[in-house]
């Protein structure tokens, strides 16, 4: 189950746990064929012998404490810590909007045969309706993805614009965490747009330790040579501080003004300055050979942690 958090319309946390439908596999007579060791402890019934619906129903009632333990509706437990596969997400203290997509959100409202699809997903869908977490303001997504793990890890393929600057880095490069600073902070003063560089890749690499990090941002549009010049000072200073080389994206066209103007600064490092690419936080970034004058780009969201499972 992947959880993200969103506040004012972004994304500001993500965690999982394995709880989902695939972690048991029976076959149509309910013969055990599969049980994840994430449930060591939780479950008796080995694999060739024969489950009931009540032992399921019980298994499932007890990984949805753990949803709704991750999502604040009740206190923490061990379950919880078991069932973690990196961090839960942060809580905010207004009342939570909860929605679900995924396989197992298919049977959230609908009720299906127990042993429908050879998992534990309708009943850990009726057990999630029937929990707290369906007991406040709640929704099913209008388009659930069905299986998650297939559906929800979204790629985008595009090129970047063609004037770019790229130096010393050696291509492809893939699976880079991307950190985002706002059109806020881009405008702060050298010093002060340092320590949000600095912030942001750091906690970019909590996610994906000794990893280098892509930094979005969204540039300015005609900008002058003071707009350049500042950014410039700004992100040289903060990525000084922090193990990974300069590689930033931009969202308008200024990147080899910016790019030159970066590697100027930090002249012992690699850098990459490309431009005409959106990225929204959490996401990942692969970067291929160039294309003429341009780079390739595969943007990933939902990049699931630990291979997590569907729900």
């Amino acid at each position: 189950s992947n959880l993200a958090l969103f506040q004012d319309g972004q994304q500001i946390a993500t965690g999982c746990l394995t709880v989902g439908g695939r972690l048991l596999k029976f076959t149509p007579d309910g013969t055990v064929t599969y049980v994840s060791p994430v449930l060591e402890g939780l479950w008796s019934v080995p694999v060739g012998g024969k489950a009931t619906q009540q032992q399921v129903e019980a298994l499932a009632g007890t990984l949805t404490q753990a949803l709704e333990m991750a999502a604040g509706l009740r206190p923490k437990t061990p379950l919880l810590e078991k069932l973690i596969t990196n961090h839960t997400v942060p809580l905010p203290a207004q009342p939570l909007a909860i929605s679900f997509s995924g396989g197992v959100a298919d049977c959230i409202e609908t009720s299906r045969p127990w042993l429908a699809f050879g998992d534990l997903g309708p009943i850990l869908g009726r057990a999630i309706r029937n929990s707290r977490l369906c007991q406040g303001n709640y929704r099913l997504g209008a388009e659930t993805i069905r299986a998650t793990v297939i559906g929800a890890g979204c790629h985008s393929a595009q090129l970047s614009g063609s004037t770019i600057y790229h130096h010393n880095l050696a291509l492809p490069l893939k699976n880079l965490p991307v950190a985002t600073l706002s059109a806020g902070q881009q405008e702060q003063p050298p010093e002060k747009l340092a320590q949000a560089v600095e912030q942001a890749v750091t906690l970019a690499q909590d996610e994906a330790p000794d990893t280098p990090v892509v930094l979005s941002l969204p540039g300015f549009s005609s900008p002058s040579y003071a707009k350049v010049t500042n950014l410039a000072r700004g992100l040289a200073l903060g990525f000084g501080r922090v193990h990974t080389p300069p590689m930033i994206v931009l969202e308008q066209d200024m990147a080899k003004a910016l790019g030159q103007a970066v590697s100027l600064l930090l002249p012992d490092r690699p850098c990459l300055c490309i431009d005409r690419v959106r990225l929204s936080p959490g996401s990942y970034l692969d970067i291929g050979a160039p294309v003429g004058p341009a780079l390739p780009v595969v943007i990933k969201t939902l990049i699931l942690s630990q291979g997590g499972m569907e729900s």
